[in-house]
Formats: C-alpha cells, sequence, structure tokens
C-alpha cells in the first residue's frame, strides 16, 4: 500500500495526543515550496539535517575527549544520533510528533565549534561587543544562512517548529501569520522542543560517564558516592549478579539512562495532565515548561552534573588538548582578521552583510578539530 503525505498526516488525529504537534497544522516554511507528495514536512526537514554539510562535521568535532583520542569515544556526531534516539523514545511515550522530536534533536549542535565547550568559549570571548558566540544560536545561522544548497534562499529553509526548538531561550518564540492563526509571540517552545532539549542533557550524563570510566578519568569507587548512580549499580548488581568490569559499567549507564527516561516521561505525563493543556499551542502559551523531571530526580541528577564538572570536563586530560584547541583557534581567528582573503570566495560573500569578525567566527565554528588544526599548521608552519 502507498502511503501518500495526506495520509500520514490524516492519521496524526488518532495517533497524536491533542498537546503534540501535528504537521497538518505546521506554520510553514520562511520560503514557500510545494509539498511533497508521501514526505511530511517535517520528514523533510530530518533529511536535510542528516544530508547537510555542517551535520557530516560533525564527525569530526570533539564531544569531551579530543577527537581522535580513542576510538569507541564519543564525538559530536555519535552524540548527535544518541539524542535524537532518546527523543524519538521519548515523543512516542508521550504521543508527540516523534518526527519533529528528531529534527530537533539532529540540529541541536550543528553550531558547535572545535574543540568542543573549550571552542565555544573561546569564540565567545573574541567575538564580545560582536554579539558574542553561542553554539545554539549558531545552530540557527548554519541552518537559516550559512549551509548554501538552494538557488533561490539561503539556509535549509527548515519548518518554523524546527527553528523554534533551535531557540533554546526565553525571549520569547514568534510566530508569524498563517493560515487563520495570527502572529503570535509564545513564551514556551512545542513538547517536542522541550523533550528534544532534556533528551541532550540525559544522553550526556549517560556517555560521558561511559567514556570517563573507559578512558580511567574517574572510577567506580568516586561515583559510589553519587547517589543515583549508586542506586543503578545496586539494581544491576541485585538482578545480574557475577557481572564485572565493562559489562558491569556499561549495564548501569543502560539503566541510568532508562531510569531517566521513565521519570521524565511519567513526570511530564502528569505535569501535562495537571495543566490541562489541549493543544500544542497551549503548550507554548503556558508559563512554564512542562516536559521536565521529578523533583528527587532533578535534585539527584543536579549531584551527578557537579560530580562531572569536578572531576571530568576539567581533569588535565581533558582541559590540556582542549587548552591547546583554543590556541589554536586565536592563532586561526587574529590572521583571517588580518588577511581576510584567506577566507575563500563563497564565506567572503558574506562580508559586506555580516562584518568580518562574524563572518571569520562563522567560518571557523564550522571547522572540525582536524581542519583548523591543519589549517593552522598550513598558516603558521
Amino acid at each position: 500500500m502507498l502511503k501518500t503525505r495526506e495520509m500520514m498526516e490524516a492519521a496524526e488525529g488518532g495517533r497524536l495526543a491533542d498537546y503534540g504537534q501535528r504537521v497538518g497544522e505546521s506554520a510553514g516554511r520562511g520560503h514557500r515550496e510545494p509539498a511533497h507528495p508521501y514526505r511530511t514536512a517535517f520528514q523533510r526537514d530530518r533529511s536535510r539535517i542528516i544530508h547537510s554539510r555542517a551535520f557530516r562535521r560533525l564527525e569530526y568535532k570533539t564531544q569531551v575527549f579530543l577527537n581522535g583520542t580513542g576510538d569507541h569515544l564519543r564525538t559530536r556526531l555519535t552524540h548527535t544520533i544518541e539524542v535524537a534516539s532518546i527523543s524519538r523514545t521519548i515523543a512516542c511515550a508521550l504521543g508527540l510528533n516523534e518526527d519533529l522530536a528528531e529534527a530537533v534533536a539532529l540540529a541541536h549542535d550543528l553550531g558547535h565549534a572545535p574543540f568542543g565547550h573549550s571552542g565555544e568559549k573561546k569564540l565567545n570571548e573574541l567575538m564580545q561587543g560582536e554579539g558574542g558566540f553561542e553554539h545554539n544560536v549558531q545552530s540557527l545561522r548554519v541552518v537559516e544562512l550559512i549551509e548554501a544548497v538552494y538557488p533561490n534562499f539561503p539556509g535549509l529553509n527548515l519548518s518554523y517548529e524546527v527553528l523554534e526548538g533551535l531557540r533554546k531561550h526565553d525571549r520569547g518564540y514568534v510566530r508569524k501569520a498563517f493560515g487563520d492563526c495570527p502572529e503570535e509571540t509564545f513564551p514556551r517552545a512545542s513538547l517536542e522542543a522541550q523533550v528534544a532539549n532534556i533528551a541532550d542533557e540525559i544522553t550526556y550524563y549517560g556517555h560521558d560517564l561511559d567514556d570517563g570510566l573507559s578512558h580511567r578519568l574517574i572510577t567506580e569507587e568516586q561515583l559510589e558516592a553519587i547517589p543515583i548512580w549508586r542506586d543503578c549499580a545496586d539494581f544491576v548488581r541485585e538482578n545480574f549478579p557475577g557481572i564485572e568490569g565493562r559489562l558491569f559499567i556499561s549495564y548501569v549507564v543502560r539503566t541510568l539512562i532508562d531510569h531517566q527516561v521513565a521519570d521524565l516521561v511519567m513526570a511530564t505525563h502528569e505535569r501535562v495532565e495537571a495543566a490541562g493543556v489541549a493543544s500544542a499551542d497551549e503548550v507554548r502559551r503556558h508559563p512554564t515548561n512542562l516536559a521536565g523531571y521529578s523533583d528527587r530526580l532533578r535534585a539527584s541528577n543536579q549531584e551527578l552534573r557537579t560530580f562531572l564538572y569536578r572531576n571530568l570536563y576539567y581533569h588535565p586530560e581533558v582541559a590540556g588538548p582542549n587548552r591547546r584547541g583554543t590556541e589554536l583557534i586565536g592563532d586561526v581567528f587574529e590572521r583571517y582578521l588580518a588577511e581576510p582573503e584567506l577566507l575563500g570566495l563563497a564565506t567572503s560573500e558574506r562580508l559586506d552583510e555580516h562584518g568580518l569578525r562574524r563572518t571569520v567566527c562563522d567560518y571557523i565554528s564550522g571547522m572540525t578539530d582536524r581542519y583548523i588544526t591543519e589549517e593552522h599548521a598550513s598558516l603558521f608552519g
């Protein structure tokens, strides 16, 4: 049986919760395009993100550990895929639009600089007085401006709802008028966007622990002092007596992720029921985010977050290489400012409209760890 786009949109009425974002009620795209015969708008968005150059470059961008320092360590790309998977799981359980949640998750890190958060911090310092640099804002620049694949407009021309999910701020989400809906500014994003945001957190809690233990930068003994880890470890010991080593760690991490997902699903469901929201726009108008953990798990996660920052993210073996990476960024940035002809033709075309410093920032933020290292060697010997 051939499933047309119209059939998939019609089926949403019985598949999605009242507060789920129906693709048939999408505010559309900034540039009008004809609908696809057998893909919904959010499915097309997902494909556009996956096929973008920025998405491919995530393979060689640092997550926590410098890219290339271990065969099994996460990169920005594998992190993104894991976030997308968890987002779909949560969206499915809550009756949300899985395609929308996945598309937001796949695009959420497209604006990350080389060398992870250290690189982001360095670019922010270099752009003080010029609007700064923040990877969520940069992700929007990537999909709305920098990706060049269409002849009639810049960017990927993603749906409003995906762009809304990338705007992680509290200044309001402006939706232009469409159909019978007037222009409106919402205090919140869709529930799908809220879910993707928390799935990002769940993912990095789990895989950063996994990578840190594999790299022997943190130990199981240290983690026994963290209640949420200890509870998951006790669960594994009780249900799978005798397993140890790598298998034990893997299953504790798996249990931790499952525990957080289950808590998020139940706590969000209870919050949504209590709020009585009956549409996606009522979610957007609600004064607070509805997706979130229970109070107990939120407190436990704060302890885990504090532990990771204190013992892993600032560990010398993590911070040292990333610090060297920020030095490369600074050197290359200043060289481009002095010799903008090095930027290349496509990038130079944005100089008049966006200015030299922002154009240089855009160019460097899109680089992989490997590329900027090679570029530095080429420029400085």
